[in-house]
């Protein structure tokens, strides 16, 4: 069992940065594939960003190529986020998933958190 928790959410303007982290609870943390997916209101939920195991594959989304990283910290069970270059399209709810493989699709997700919201204004 994973427990994922967000955090780093909030309102910034266009052109801004912000950083989520994403806290997981167990042993598998390691073991597993590790995404954040984004839903904005009346639309699908898509995959943002993805890391393997060892963090050395990355894998990220054509509208979020050169502004957002993923990294992750496999000693403190931690994934991270860093978003730069901020765009008011950028506002949606962000997700922590968990899974089996990368890149990870959503058919791959294991484990869900509850999810943190990011506003762009513009």
């Amino acid at each position: 069992q994973v427990q994922l928790v967000e955090s780093g959410g909030g309102l910034v303007q266009a052109g801004g940065s912000l950083r989520l982290s994403c806290a997981a609870s167990g042993r598998a943390f390691s073991s597993a594939g590790m995404g954040w997916f984004r839903q904005a209101p009346g639309k699908e939920r898509e995959s943002v960003a993805s890391i393997s195991r060892s963090g050395g594959s990355t894998y990220y989304a054509d509208s979020v190529k050169g502004r957002f990283t993923i990294s992750r910290d496999n000693a403190k069970n931690t994934l991270y986020l860093q978003m730069n270059s901020l765009k008011p399209e950028d506002t949606a709810v962000y997700y922590c998933a968990a899974g089996i493989s990368v890149p990870l699709a959503y058919y791959h997700v294991i484990y869900w958190g509850q999810g943190t919201q990011v506003t762009v204004s513009s």
